[in-house]
């Protein structure tokens, strides 16, 4: 073998080894990056799950408050129509009481006050 054949053998040699470093670390980074493109994609199909899912607690919670608003407004309306209704029996009594002589007691002075503005 002459010195020339063991020179390029050689430089084949480190040349096969530095080519295997190269395909090793290139292997690696797109391993890495498929890895990534994957968790990303898994993200991006995960999403609108996770929307839908806050949408539904949104919807449930929206529906809930939307039934309890309900029935605080009939309760309000009924309390407002037995204190109407009160009103004017008290209304009446106290006309009763001055036919016949009778001076009442004067108002609460928060009757008073809504007898006054109204609210």
């Amino acid at each position: 073998m002459s010195v020339w054949a063991g020179i390029v053998a050689a430089f084949g040699t480190v040349g096969m080894v530095l080519a295997g470093l190269f395909a090793a670390r290139a292997t690696r980074a797109a391993a890495a990056a498929t890895a990534e493109a994957t968790q990303a994609a898994a993200q991006m199909q995960a999403a609108p799950a996770l929307r839908s899912a806050d949408l539904a607690v949104l919807q449930a919670t929206v529906t809930r408050v939307d039934e309890e608003n309900g029935q605080l407004r009939g309760r309000m309306s009924r309390l407002e129509a037995i204190l109407r209704a009160f009103s004017w029996s008290a209304d009446r009594w106290v006309r009763q009481m001055h036919k016949a002589g009778i001076e009442p007691e004067p108002a609460h002075a928060l009757v008073d006050e809504y007898n006054r503005t109204g609210v």
